[in-house]
């Protein structure tokens, strides 16, 4: 019996300007463009996989991230993001959607499952994209595998909101003593996501939580999204100190072309 290669699409989701970060997506990381990073996991990763026919597109209303990226990357599908996706407000998952309907209509064929990797979370290993991969696949009728790390604060435990009269209320009534007996919680860090086609083409509300949905964990130091110029100076320290000292995001920055 013949098996069928399957067919993965990996987004690279970026818009022009930013208001937290102005520009964030067109900047330098470590000496090198930051959307490199995110490419070279996804190439990696593909080169690892030889049963799967990957795609990879940029879904981007900016020119010049267009042309960084061709410059350098050019079997990468440029996909011009339409002006009612361009929004500070629109739901990333329009954005995924219109990815995947778009590259289905290019290529003639439907996708198995589709990866999106954040521009702004530079600090991945392809063996992070390769284990939630292998998650996904795992598990059949598996609508979501999503990337976190441990939260350092905890609702149950260590985090307070303000009632009408501006008194500290915890945030979800417990009578919890000690971080160890409250849940585990994790901070959703949006570096990765493997979705099952289903989930998108039926998700008319941009619900992440629609369906089976798995947390992949990832290094929690290691990993920040890129929201500030505080934000950035801090993962290029931390980024150095990596790169260093540790193999598997230094091959990351290595394979990055010039």
């Amino acid at each position: 019996m013949i098996k069928l290669m399957k067919h993965v699409l990996v987004t690279v989701c970026g818009r022009a300007g930013s208001k937290g970060f102005r520009n964030k997506n067109l900047k330098s990381f470590c000496g090198k463009p930051m959307v490199y990073y995110t490419l070279s996991t996804a190439l990696l990763f593909s080169e690892k996989r030889p049963d799967l026919q990957v795609d990879i597109c940029l879904n981007t209303d900016s020119p010049e991230l267009a042309a960084l990226v061709a410059m350098c990357y050019p079997e990468v599908t440029l996909l011009e993001r339409p002006a009612d996706l361009g929004g500070d407000r629109v739901p990333k998952m329009a954005v995924f959607q219109h990815s995947l309907t778009a590259m289905e209509a290019r290529n003639g064929y439907l996708y198995d499952f589709h990866i999106d990797l954040d521009i702004t979370s530079p600090l991945r290993r392809e063996n992070d994209l390769a284990n939630a991969v292998a998650m996904f696949e795992a598990e059949e009728g598996l609508d979501l595998v999503m990337s976190c790390v441990p939260s350092r604060r905890n609702p149950y435990f260590n985090m307070a909101k303000l009632d009408e009269n501006g008194f500290a209320k915890r945030i979800i009534e417990n009578q919890n003593t000690s971080r160890q007996q409250a849940p585990a919680c994790f901070d959703i860090n949006a570096s990765l996501y493997v979705f099952s086609r289903d989930m998108l083409v039926d998700n008319e509300k941009s619900d992440l939580w629609k369906g089976k949905v798995r947390l992949y964990e990832m290094m929690d130091t290691g990993i920040l999204d890129i929201d500030s110029e505080e934000d950035y100076l801090l993962m290029e320290a931390i980024a150095s100190h990596l790169y260093a000292n540790d193999s598997s995001f230094a091959a990351i920055r290595n394979a990055i072309r010039e």
